[in-house]
């Protein structure tokens, strides 16, 4: 590992920094650049429909401004831009947004693409790093400076024939790897030349075009940048982060602690090298504090749908929010507290989502509970419990948990993950199923009149081994009567640890769910039985048979 090639990226002195006693209280102008930075990173470009398509999902998504290409470098992206006119699919609320070099030709190209538009943002820009100053342009820093400053009279010449209206937006390219007050001196001579005032606000976009340094850095730039624009109220600070580092996310939302009023980017970060900044991400994240992201992202799936569609992409599968796994728990300590989160805050008839593992609801980005835990060699009692709950209706007892996940855990871990149908399927053969050697068939109660402490008589008809018998006992009640005979009957030393029951479902009809804890008093073993029967009381003795057989007692 060859480190010494490498230098550390200069940073600025920022003695009284402020950004991080902020908050964020709103959310940014959002400005998709999907059709541009997105498009142009993509091994297989979208064809003219395919980006209308995509046009019309970042509409129904609530942008309102749009970045929509190139039109003067590629005919497909003209074509595209004069669709979306000709065919009146832009929005009155939506404004598109050019992107074009400091160049004559290219700006006569560029008007000629957005003729038609009763708004626009025409968006200029050249690099102002120290690198491209050297190495690519060779030029000193008054020949940079003066490459915006001619691009910026090029579009005030262009828009003064223009009969809609013209926004401009300059961005100082690779502005993270060049000196602040250089791009400050670059940006306020693009402001003077166009004239910016409160009325006619300029676009200044800050771009870091390369992460060069951990987020706070990026911070401290663009509050530096903030607080020496001469004309900051006729300025909309936008900033335009990619994720070379890793840490998009983090230096956006620490730019907007620092000023930013505006945010470019793209959905699920799509983008040269390892991307821009994720739009729907940040989204999210405002949207779990409680705060209106400005954006309808709740259905998730639609534009993961549409995204790997028109893009040939995929979405991670621990893509933050998206991801097919986010929003599943495999460790069991997890399970258990997912699992006691949601009960509490039904309980509590909660109306703010305080659930452990899970920062939002998944339902309220489309997604459904039905994922949240999957069972493999690693989960625990908990999960496998959920799972029975929320799938099927169980409520398996607390000592009943750890029982059953241990039946679960072979099976995963001979195989791997577990699918909620064969838990179930596991659940029925280990236990509603278990009526071998002792089948209970039929019963028939009566109370006993004379008895002052309600005594129950009962008559069991089941089988042994398949052979057809019966017996009769008498209890404080069917259950007590059952276990009597049973005792008698087969010569046996039980004793009931606990019993419980819920409904399946609701309505007349529903089923019954009984839970019996049983021990064999010579062995000491214990054990679950379980019967469902839309009878309680033959629910109850099913349970008891489940258990008898799960003890091994013939």
């Amino acid at each position: 590992m060859n480190y010494k090639r490498y230098k550390k990226n200069p940073v600025i002195k920022m003695e009284e920094r402020q950004w991080p006693n902020n908050e964020i209280n709103e959310a940014p102008i959002w400005c998709s650049v999907d059709l541009r930075d997105g498009n142009q990173a993509l091994i297989e470009p979208m064809v003219v429909e395919e980006k209308v398509e995509f046009f019309n999902l970042l509409v129904e998504l609530g942008f309102k401004e749009i970045e929509v290409g190139f039109p003067s470098a590629s005919q497909i992206e003209f074509d595209f831009l004069r669709q979306l006119i000709d065919r009146k699919l832009i929005p009155d609320d939506v404004t598109v947004q050019v992107l074009v070099q400091c160049r004559e030709h290219l700006l006569k190209r560029t008007f000629e693409a957005i003729k038609g538009l009763p708004r626009a943002i025409v968006h200029i820009y050249n690099s102002v790093s120290v690198l491209q100053r050297d190495v690519v342009f060779n030029m000193d820093k008054e020949q940079i400076k003066q490459i915006a400053i001619e691009g910026t009279k090029l579009v005030k010449e262009y828009a003064k024939d223009f009969p809609g209206e013209i926004i401009l937006e300059y961005s100082p390219e690779s502005f993270t790897g060049a000196e602040v007050d250089y791009s400050l001196e670059v940006c306020e001579a693009v402001i003077d030349t166009w004239g910016a005032s409160p009325e006619n606000k300029v676009i200044i976009n800050l771009p870091s075009t390369v992460e060069m340094n951990t987020p706070n850095v990026y911070a401290d730039q663009i509050e530096w940048m903030n607080k020496h624009f001469k004309k900051r109220d006729s300025i909309i600070l936008s900033v335009h982060p990619h994720n070379d580092r890793g840490t998009g996310i983090a230096a956006t939302e620490l730019a907007l602690l620092a000023g930013a009023d505006r945010v470019e980017g793209t959905l699920f970060g799509n983008g040269e090298r390892t991307g821009n900044v994720d739009v729907l991400t940040i989204a999210y994240n405002i949207f779990s504090q409680g705060i209106d992201p400005k954006l309808d992202i709740s259905d998730i799936n639609e534009i993961i749908e549409v995204y790997e569609r028109l893009t040939k992409m995929k979405v991670h599968e621990r893509h933050p929010y998206a991801g097919k796994l986010v929003f599943t728990a495999f460790s069991g300590s997890h399970q258990d507290a997912i699992n006691k989160g949601v009960h509490a805050m039904n309980e509590r008839a909660s109306t703010i989502w305080q659930v452990p593992y899970l920062p939002i609801d998944p339902a309220d980005i489309g997604r459904s509970y039905e994922p949240i835990v999957r069972i493999n060699s690693q989960s625990g009692k908990g999960g496998v419990a959920f799972i029975m709950e929320t799938y099927f209706g169980y409520k398996l007892p607390k000592g009943m948990h750890k029982e059953f996940a241990d039946i679960i855990q072979d099976i995963s871990e001979k195989q791997g993950e577990v699918a909620p149908e064969q838990i179930m399927e596991e659940f029925k053969k280990s236990y509603i199923d278990m009526k071998e050697p002792l089948h209970f068939r039929r019963c028939r109660f009566e109370d006993i009149a004379d008895s002052e402490d309600g005594c129950t008589h009962a008559t069991i008809y089941y089988t042994d081994h398949g052979v057809e018998k019966s017996f009769d006992a008498i209890g404080n009640g069917p259950i007590d009567a059952v276990l009597k005979g049973l005792q008698s009957e087969l010569d046996i030393n039980i004793k009931l640890l606990d019993y419980s029951e819920h409904a399946l479902g609701g309505g007349a009809g529903a089923q019954a769910a009984a839970y019996i804890h049983m021990l064999d008093m010579d062995s000491s073993k214990t054990t679950f039985g379980v019967g469902v029967s839309s009878n309680i009381t033959r629910a109850s003795i099913r349970a008891i048979f489940s258990a008898m057989n799960r003890l091994g007692l013939r």
